[in-house]
């Protein structure tokens, strides 16, 4: 079974790839949806995350998510440890799901693949673009958070022209037929490796 990240800048459209690829029969493990559900459940980085950030960081016992944000987002030391506290967690939990999957291959899908120096452990690499404006727009609009607050978390993020050389496969994603077209065309050039 091949393994192959899913990757691209916060709104360019992960999720809208990763879903294409679901409509194909193609597994695929959120890691942003399962470390919120990791962060919520988990005893051990419950525990980490208040020591690290201070009881604030959760309301009763769910994560405060706005807190944690302003928190880390505009400083990268805090958001390199609280990286360092949930990825190996949700790396554990995804290698857990593969050995539960059944198809030539599985897509992790995550945010700070490259940032996390996590590109060896993927047998190819997918990377999401689409035009900077047109991303804070999508998360102004989806997230309801200011054009400041997207672009710092922006900030954080490798840029495009970095990622392009370490991917395996581009899809721009700008109109969603042509995205679905090379949706299919990377998926049929995934399969022909398997």
């Amino acid at each position: 079974m091949k393994i192959i990240g899913l990757t691209g800048g916060i709104g360019s459209g992960k999720s809208t790839v990763a879903n294409m690829f679901k409509e194909l029969g193609v597994p695929v493990y959120n890691s942003d949806e399962r470390a919120k559900y990791l962060m919520n459940t988990s005893l051990d980085i419950k525990s980490q995350l208040i020591k690290l950030l201070g009881e604030e960081a959760y309301k009763g016992d769910k994560l405060n998510r706005s807190f944690i944000a302003e928190k880390v987002f505009s400083n990268t030391n805090l958001l390199a440890k609280l990286n360092d506290i949930v990825h190996p967690i949700v790396r554990k939990d995804f290698i857990d799901w593969t050995k539960k999957q059944d198809y030539s291959y599985v897509i992790q899908e995550t945010a700070l693949l490259f940032e996390n120096k996590a590109q060896d452990l993927y047998d190819s690499i997918i990377l999401v673009t689409a035009p900077k404006e047109t991303r804070i727009l999508r998360v102004v609009d989806r997230d309801k958070s200011s054009r400041e607050q997207v672009i710092a978390r922006m900030n954080n993020q490798l840029d495009d022209k970095t990622k392009l050389n370490l991917s395996n496969y581009v899809i721009e994603n700008i109109d969603l037929e042509r995205t679905s077209s090379n949706v299919l065309q990377v998926h049929a050039s995934i399969l022909t490796d398997c």
